[in-house]
């Protein structure tokens, strides 16, 4: 009789699809590569400055402390993600200092102060990024005009982003008239471009050039269109899921048509989607930085809480509040929330209702 070989039962999951923490990471950063190269083009190389500042900050950082802890954790790709999405939060202009001290704050506080990877409890370059801004206001607030509206941009108005001209009309007096409106108010120019096909379609040009990223805005969030490119490819790939990008802009959207016309002087039902659905970084947010594994829920139906909840606190603070921020600290609001809502909706264990059903026979 021959001896059988012995087998070797290993820990689940026994089927692996090939993802790896360093697969991911670098799907994710080859994702935003358009998007990091539309705002390239139209802000100028010093973008591109800013980017790699942000990106070899992130690394070294990740470096030291892997050496201080004898763990060489660089080569995961996710400090160069990080460091690449700090960049891509950044205004154009930015003094290259506070992309270095955003990339720091990411790694060594928002991370490895809570354990390193897997151990943090909010979205790290989110977490610099806020860091940053609320300690250098003025600088993470000055936009350049991209070189698509300088010929229509007038000088007095260069700089500001859509959502912040409407913000003005509104504390100047302006409240009764819709968002169009506010945006000719202060005379928020569109490209030639945008004017031909609004023509053609009947939609507001103001609104395709934020869709095609001609606005003034950080450096990797103009692009509404690019965004879209590289989170389907995120979805095509099963790196990120729909449940939190979809519930997250509806909620923010069906609010802003609902309550939108408050703020403004207007009833009810009187706002309007656009622009602010493509503006601001809402669908970089709902992408990129929701979608974060360790800091967004672990079940389908937790995800879906966390994307209204997300769309719900953005939809509050650009309506009536007074914080720029709104994207970045609702998705670290609900990165706070996150630890209740998975232990409150927790996910079916496999077999669990056949062995309910099963029981129930028997008895």
């Amino acid at each position: 009789m021959t001896e059988q070989p012995l087998m070797t039962v290993s820990s689940s999951p026994h089927l692996h699809d090939g993802s790896s923490t360093a697969n991911i990471m670098w799907h994710v950063s080859l994702s935003l590569v358009p998007a990091a190269l539309w705002g390239i083009y139209v802000f100028g190389l010093y973008s591109l400055v800013i980017i790699l500042v942000s990106i070899v900050s992130a690394a070294l950082t990740e470096f030291l402390l892997g050496k201080i802890g004898k763990e060489c954790t660089i080569w995961d790709g996710s400090a160069v993600l990080t460091g690449f999405l700090v960049g891509l939060n950044m205004p154009p202009s930015i003094p290259l200092f506070i992309p270095i001290v955003a990339s720091f704050f990411a790694i060594f506080v928002a991370k490895w102060t809570f354990g390193g990877l897997g151990a943090n409890w909010a979205n790290p370059a989110l977490s610099g990024r806020v860091f940053v801004f609320f300690s250098f206001t003025t600088q993470m607030s000055t936009f350049t005009t991209p070189r698509t509206l300088l010929e229509a941009m007038p000088d007095t108005l260069s700089g500001a982003t859509p959502l912040g001209f409407m913000k003005t009309a509104v504390s100047g007096g302006s409240c009764g008239a819709t968002t169009n409106e506010l945006l000719s108010w202060v005379g928020y120019p569109a490209t030639p471009i945008a004017q031909k096909i609004s023509a053609v379609l009947g939609i507001n040009a103001y609104t395709i050039d934020t869709f095609l990223g001609n606005v003034a805005g950080s450096i990797g969030e103009v692009s509404a269109l690019l965004l879209l490119i590289g989170g389907i490819y995120l979805l095509i790939r099963r790196i990120i899921t729909w449940h939190i990008p979809v519930t997250y802009l509806l909620s923010s959207a069906l609010l802003s048509r609902v309550f939108g016309g408050l703020p403004l002087g207007l009833g009810i039902f009187q706002g309007t989607f656009f622009p602010s659905m493509l503006s601001g970084g809402l669908l970089f947010g709902a992408l990129f930085m929701a979608t974060d594994y360790v800091t967004s829920p672990v079940s389908s139906k937790g995800k879906i809480i966390f994307g209204i909840g997300c769309g719900f606190f953005t939809f509050l603070f650009r309506s009536f509040g007074s914080m720029p921020e709104a994207v970045s600290v609702s998705i670290l609001l609900m990165n706070i929330i996150t630890p209740t809502i998975d232990r409150y909706i927790r996910p079916r264990k496999f077999g669990e209702k056949k062995l309910f059903a099963r029981k129930e026979a028997v008895a």
